[in-house]
């Protein structure tokens, strides 16, 4: 799994799985565009399960959004105590969610 923290006026953290990179889903009007630039940019870092739940343990206590696509990502958030299952989205079979912390 890769993540990333983008640094703006609040921090995002893009977490995805890695077959995911470069690959777009579609379901009635809505997309899901996993672009590798903001996911696999220069900075980031490629994660096992536990490495990646302690990490976003880490940033969960930072002032910033998460972005997380796909199933090992978003359990290891589950994982991390900063998501819960209903907070969870799927657009063409993939899970997803966006929150703020």
């Amino acid at each position: 799994m890769f993540a990333r923290i983008i640094k703006s006026y609040r921090d995002i953290v893009a977490v995805c799985d890695e077959d995911l990179l470069g690959k777009k889903f579609y379901e009635g009007n809505f997309q899901l565009d996993i672009k590798e630039s903001f996911f696999n940019g220069k900075d980031s870092l490629e994660l096992n399960e536990e490495k990646l739940v302690e990490f976003l343990k880490q940033m969960s206590v930072e002032d910033a959004t998460f972005n997380i696509v796909g199933e090992n990502s978003i359990k290891s958030a589950i994982k991390a105590g900063i998501i819960s299952e209903n907070q969870v989205r799927k657009i063409s079979g993939t899970p997803f969610t966006i929150v703020l912390l």
